[in-house]
């Protein structure tokens, strides 16, 4: 049977055609691109991408220029006309916007805002009474209209782009800012056919829908889809949006550009320090009232909110400490199990001790030799022995989340690319071992080493590890009566990850102008925007065959942001639907704004992160929490970075007593890390309350949250107040043309 979902078919990708004006964005985009690049090679240099805040001369330099703007702009008479326009505009609704229900929209037949008329009266019930922080006056001081405008103009752009990308991918978009971006248009907002994953019954072999027989064809890196050999003949793919790399480097240049954008970054800087000064605020005012709040809830605290770690590696997935227990449990229960194969001689647990002359009680932590160094030799082992190892390490990880009851996870199973027998391989192991747990589901990460294929010839070129990668979860859609244990399978992926050293340096810069995969035949290894296009590419179209067949979706949820060049985080933003790390975040307040604006979810590791990267004071978790980016909590690799049983509350603990973090904060972040899982639409709906797909307070239900509705009202409000500013510039820009 079809989902309702079949009735929006046919669905096409709206392709665009390089003009002059997008060829001068791509050149500019091409030396934001040069300059990133050499950035990575030159740490101390003063990037093009930030405000110069720490650098005392560029900062006088930076207002002594905004203030010779201002002054000239006051001398222009269609500068004041047009600055009166605005303030216009902005009378008619309030600078503190509260936003109101769908009926009462109507109601008004204004955009989402409460007009100067309005009453407090008429403020929804749902919408907590708590001491807001009101800013009066010019909001456009210390920014010149011009700069304003194409500042806004510019965000407006970019979180259309995003909006176009994750709804033909099926990803998750931001209610509030979809309304926003439609108001801006004219358009009335409908609720759009959300895909939420459906939970089902583990291993089940009944009611796989009937073979369609359509022939597949790899085309420039993209799986096509067929209706019958005819049409395979004559070049007719079945009905699905089929990305375009040029468009999308078209879509890709702009946002480019616009984060290197001087008005842009000024706007955005000054509106960043804006929300965490505003947050400081709002903590001072009503941190009394939040606690008050959750001390009213009955049986619900931190230990017992719903929490899930969106970001571990199956590999690694148990601390040190567990591992040395688990080891010595085993042996002392089941010393003859099957734990290696070498040279296909089979050994129990028993022999590999006796063959190391030890004895597993004189193991230490230390003697396993379990240490953070490059995390990237996990990525590159392709030997299919680690999967027992992984095995009864899941096993016994899943048990564990089973009694703790309120903690999840998603751990990341590896498919390499080498060869397409992979799926079937892990499918098989998956429902023999019976590995499905209520406390996990499973995502899939993709490394990045075709370079390490390719030199040993086990690829000819980059389009042949796609096909390996992509190709039968074409058939498996397709044709589930032939690939059964798969279809199974794929019911409890949640989503695909990419995977690899970001820091690690690619000369080739991505453009419409990139060979095609099939022409990848080089043994360097394919940049970061390259793989991130190309996977995204395929995952949108399976997503819509699944979804047109009735079947779950998936997300993309790539690494991104812990090292390298800041364009990883712009190629992210347009083809991800949440991310994990997001450090470099903080070297752009232009990106870190959109996604602010965007609310695109980041999963942060700081312990991780500690080790590796950056020191843990220097982690921007809290900044980006205060200032209401979408963020959680997650352990990354237990087994090298954390010493408890318990690694993802390790995180919480860790991260509340350094940055004294309240309940509420912590809360907060839990309830973050349920809604970017991918949680079935069901346990969400009992993890969060009913109402969850809702934003702000009326989307809230504190008796399973434990979130103040005081914080949830504050975040939402503070957001359309942001969105205001953006929608406004973009209205009256229209209204002077």
């Amino acid at each position: 049977l079809f989902s309702p979902a079949v009735l929006y078919m046919p669905r096409q990708f709206p392709k665009l055609t390089l003009s002059e004006v997008e060829e001068e964005t791509q050149l500019l985009a091409e030396k934001v691109f040069a300059s990133a690049l050499k950035e990575e090679d030159h740490k101390d240099a003063l990037s093009m991408f930030t405000v110069p805040e720490d650098c005392p001369i560029g900062l006088q330099q930076a207002k002594e220029h905004e203030i010779l703007k201002e002054l000239a702009e006051q001398q222009s008479e269609e500068s004041t006309k047009r600055r009166k326009s605005l303030k216009m505009i902005r009378s008619q609704s309030m600078s503190l916007q509260i936003p109101l229900n769908a009926e009462w929209m109507r109601s008004l037949a204004v955009s989402p805002f409460l007009s100067s008329s309005s009453t407090c009266s008429s403020v929804p019930e749902s919408c907590p009474d708590y001491q807001r922080v009101t800013i009066s006056g010019d909001y456009c001081a210390g920014i010149t209209v011009d700069d304003y405008e194409q500042a806004a103009k510019g965000l407006f752009k970019a979180l259309l782009i995003r909006e176009k990308y994750s709804k033909l991918a099926y990803h998750k978009f931001c209610r509030t800012t979809a309304q926003f971006l439609r108001s801006a248009e004219n358009i009335r907002w409908t609720e759009d056919d959300e895909v939420q994953p459906e939970g089902e019954d583990p291993y089940s072999m009944d009611n796989i829908p009937e073979n369609l027989n359509y022939p597949l064809k790899m085309k420039d890196g993209i799986v096509y889809v067929y209706d019958n050999a005819e049409a395979l003949s004559e070049n007719r793919p079945h009905d699905l949006p089929y990305p375009d790399l040029e468009t999308f480097a078209i879509d890709l240049s702009h946002v480019l550009a616009m984060i290197a954008d001087g008005p842009a970054k000024t706007y955005c800087h000054r509106r960043l320090n804006f929300l965490s000064s505003k947050f400081h605020l709002h903590e001072m005012l009503n941190e009394m009232a939040e606690l008050k709040e959750l001390k009213s809830v009955p049986h619900r605290d931190f230990y017992n909110v719903r929490k899930v770690d969106t970001h571990i590696h199956a590999a690694a997935c148990m601390s040190q400490k567990h591992l040395l227990t688990f080891i010595q449990k085993t042996y002392n229960h089941d010393a003859d199990r099957v734990v290696l194969a070498k040279d296909g001689k089979k050994m129990t647990l028993q022999q590999v001790f006796d063959s190391l002359d030890m004895d597993p009680y004189d193991l230490t932590v230390d003697s396993l030799d379990v240490h953070a160094v490059s995390k990237n030799s996990q990525y590159c082992n392709a030997e299919t022995d680690q999967r027992t190892l992984t095995l009864t390490l899941q096993q016994e990880v899943a048990h564990d989340l089973e009694e703790s009851k309120y903690q999840h996870a998603e751990p990341r199973l590896s498919i390499y690319g080498s060869c397409p027998e992979e799926w079937d391989s892990l499918s098989k192991w998956f429902i023999h071992h019976k590995m499905q747990s209520p406390n996990m589901s499973w995502m899939i990460q993709v490394p990045r080493i075709y370079d390490i294929f390719k030199s040993k010839k086990l690829v000819t070129n980059f389009a042949k590890m796609l096909e390996n990668i992509f190709l039968p979860l074409f058939e498996a859609t397709v044709d589930p009566q032939n690939h059964k244990e798969l279809h199974v399978f794929l019911k409890y992926v949640s989503g695909f990850d990419s995977v690899d050293d970001e820091s690690k340096h690619s000369d080739h810069m991505f453009s419409y102008r990139s060979p095609k995969p099939d022409q990848w035949t080089t043994d360097d290894n394919p940049p970061y925007s390259y793989y991130l296009f190309h996977m995204y590419a395929n995952i949108m179209v399976l997503n819509n065959l699944r979804k047109e067949r009735g079947l779950n979706t998936f997300q993309f949820r790539p690494h991104c942001g812990e090292a390298g060049s800041i364009t990883h985080l712009v190629s992210a933003f347009l083809t991800s639907d949440n991310i994990s790390h997001g450090l470099n975040l903080k070297k752009s307040p232009v990106l870190q704004y959109l996604y602010y604006l965007a609310q695109v979810p980041i999963a942060m590791s700081p312990l991780s992160n500690n080790s590796l990267f950056l020191e843990y004071s220097k982690n921007p978790l809290r900044e980006f929490l205060h200032k209401g980016l979408c963020v959680s909590l997650s352990t990354d690799d237990p087994m090298l970075f954390h010493y408890t049983k318990e690694p993802l509350m390790e995180e919480y603990a860790i991260a509340a007593q350094l940055w004294k973090l309240s309940t509420c904060d912590v809360c907060e972040i839990a309830r973050n890390s349920v809604l970017q899982s991918g949680l079935s639409h069901q346990e969400k709906k009992h993890f969060l309350g009913a109402n969850y797909l809702k934003d702000g307070p009326e989307g809230n239900d504190i008796r399973r949250t434990n979130v103040a509705q005081i914080r949830m009202a504050y975040r939402h409000e503070t957001l359309c107040n942001e969105l205001s500013f953006i929608v406004d510039a973009v209205k009256s820009e229209t209204v002077n043309e």
